[in-house]
């Protein structure tokens, strides 16, 4: 039986990652943050094959703890990164975990031999950290693929700049180990809307599309969305689970970073969706999926398919 490690794997996208291979029929050791908080685990401790399920403690900043848990594993998946747009110290919150924890875990997997294949779960805030805006110089009817020229902007959000920094962390690693056996590979998704699988309250995805829902603003970041009625390029927490799984058993994708998109709507048209109405405007195609549908075999769920799950 292989091993994979998920750092993140009880999170919104972790948790439908953890179903996938736990299904597929992997031991998969997921990182717990709170391991003593149980009602946190719960959900995956009741899917199926759960007899395969180990929880390990873990803190990404602790590299003796990353050691441990990485120990064993053929897969990592890292999205353990925290995803936050509320924030009082961004270094403190941000800017450490993700960067810092990035580098940790490069320097870890280096030497653990056993692991053949990584996999990070980076953001469209990789190849543009004023998403959901348009990338500076693109107007709103230009598309953006993985041949552009990543946009980053010291004005962006803390959570965007530390996702694009981090995953500069990754490239540099690659460009100074090019005689490295295991794969590195990095799919960024947009939007990731759909229903999550446990009750924990904590989650930015699914809080976002609550208040896209109820059209409540808690703060200037997401009044600006609705006042603009910003565009929002939207994916499927399932598809991204797909094309993690896919791209964590596929050889031949070391250095690839791939966008998984798939339409782009208003905010006002995703609030109708999220409450069963029909969308008043047509959707669009911003980033384009072409290299993970050829490459992973993902076929992309239009967006009011994950905005619907939500509300069942």
């Amino acid at each position: 039986m292989k091993t994979v490690g998920i750092i993140g794997g009880s999170g919104f996208i972790g948790s439908h990652t953890t179903k996938q291979f736990l299904e597929a029929g992997y031991h998969v050791k997921v990182s717990a943050t709170t391991i003593s908080q149980a009602e946190k685990y719960a959900h995956l401790k009741a899917m199926p094959n759960a007899e395969n399920l180990e929880l390990v403690p873990l803190n990404v900043e602790n590299k003796k703890q990353l050691q441990h848990f990485v120990n064993g594993c053929n897969i990592v998946v890292h999205g353990g990164t925290p995803f936050k747009l509320d924030v009082t110290d961004p270094k403190t919150e941000l800017f450490d975990p993700t960067i810092k924890g990035t580098t940790n875990f490069l320097e870890t997997v280096k030497n653990a031999p056993q692991v053949k294949k990584v996999v990070f779960i980076a953001s469209i805030a990789s190849y543009n950290t004023d998403f959901p805006m348009p990338v500076k110089g693109k107007g709103p009817d230009d598309t953006f693929n993985e041949q552009d020229t990543p946009f980053f902007s010291e004005e962006s959000h803390p959570y965007a700049q530390a996702k694009f920094l981090a995953h500069k962390v990754v490239q540099k690693f690659i460009s100074e180990n090019p005689e490295t056996a295991m794969e590195i590979t990095s799919v960024s998704p947009v939007f990731v809307a759909g229903k999550q699988l446990s009750n924990r309250e904590d989650s930015t995805s699914n809080g976002m599309q609550f208040l896209f829902k109820n059209k409540i603003a808690p703060n200037p970041f997401v009044q600006m969305l609705f006042d603009t009625d910003a565009e929002f390029a939207v994916v499927d927490v399932k598809d991204v689970a797909n094309a993690l799984y896919n791209a964590a058993t596929k050889k031949g994708l070391h250095g690839k970073n791939y966008l998984l998109s798939s339409e782009s709507w208003k905010v006002s048209d995703i609030a109708k969706m999220l409450n069963n109405e029909p969308p008043k405007n047509k959707p669009k195609i911003v980033y384009q999926n072409k290299a993970a549908r050829h490459d992973l075999s993902i076929t992309f769920n239009p967006a009011a398919v994950p905005l619907k799950a939500f509300s069942l």
